[in-house]
């Protein structure tokens, strides 16, 4: 059976709670919709959880991937009907804690970026807390301090961050656009989803964020540790 792919909400507006959508194709617990707000993770960001709901009955989504190029939604039991008309909805305090936190490493990979050209090593998060590598042959406290203060000093700045979504090409013209070591982005990818943190950080992106920097609230760096001769990591968490 052929299922349409499902149009990704949350690339042009992270803050869709709730949708409507229309359920495309099911297999084995795992439910295809024609549209869809559930990030499916990707990037270092986790995927997200929430419900999906008939006039009479709702699963609770409790994991959102990528199946055969598509986006599945997995819930227990058998799932709607194909064909069936589902409110989707998201666990939003989850949601908005990955986003600020997510905005947070970008704050951090601009700040590094801007003032030391150290590039991303590899990275991860959880609501609220994160951690990323970058490529420094030495990490002390006073280097640790300088960086905590900058990254915040951006957030008080209160940074518009705007999406846009570019033809590859063009979107391959702007310097510094892939800031990990390796690229990846596949080569049959068309169009490419860019984050800009305004005056800060432009980079290609596929994850949710906040719209200002400000959102983030204050990051603490709260560990460091060496993870290899040129390989430094650094552990951030936010307020609640």
């Amino acid at each position: 059976m052929t299922i349409k792919m499902t149009s990704l909400l949350y690339l042009e507006d992270s803050y869709v709670k709730t949708f409507s959508a229309t359920v495309g194709g099911k297999q084995e617990g795992i439910i295809f919709l024609d549209r869809t707000a559930f990030y499916p993770g990707g990037g270092g960001q986790p995927a997200d959880s929430g419900t999906l709901a008939t006039k009479d009955t709702s699963w609770v989504v409790s994991k959102v991937k990528r199946v055969q190029g598509n986006i599945g939604h997995f819930v227990d039991g058998d799932g709607p009907d194909i064909g069936a008309a589902v409110n989707g909805e998201i666990d939003w305090e989850r949601r908005y804690k990955l986003m600020r936190t997510h905005t947070a490493m970008h704050i951090l990979c601009g700040v590094i970026w801007r003032d030391y050209q150290a590039s991303v090593t590899g990275g991860d998060m959880q609501p609220l807390k994160g951690r990323m590598d970058f490529e420094f042959e030495t990490m002390h406290r006073e280097l640790v301090d300088e960086i905590e203060k900058a990254v915040n000093e951006e957030v008080t700045a209160a940074r518009d961050v705007r999406i846009q979504i570019l033809p590859r090409e063009e979107a391959f013209q702007i310097p510094d656009l892939i800031r990990t070591k390796i690229n990846l982005l596949p080569e049959g990818i068309q169009e490419v989803r860019t984050i800009e943190l305004d005056g800060l950080d432009l980079q290609a992106d596929g994850g949710t964020h906040v719209a200002n920097t400000s959102e983030v609230g204050r990051i603490h760096i709260t560990d460091y540790k060496s993870k290899g001769r040129i390989n430094k990591r650094i552990y951030v968490a936010l307020d609640a």
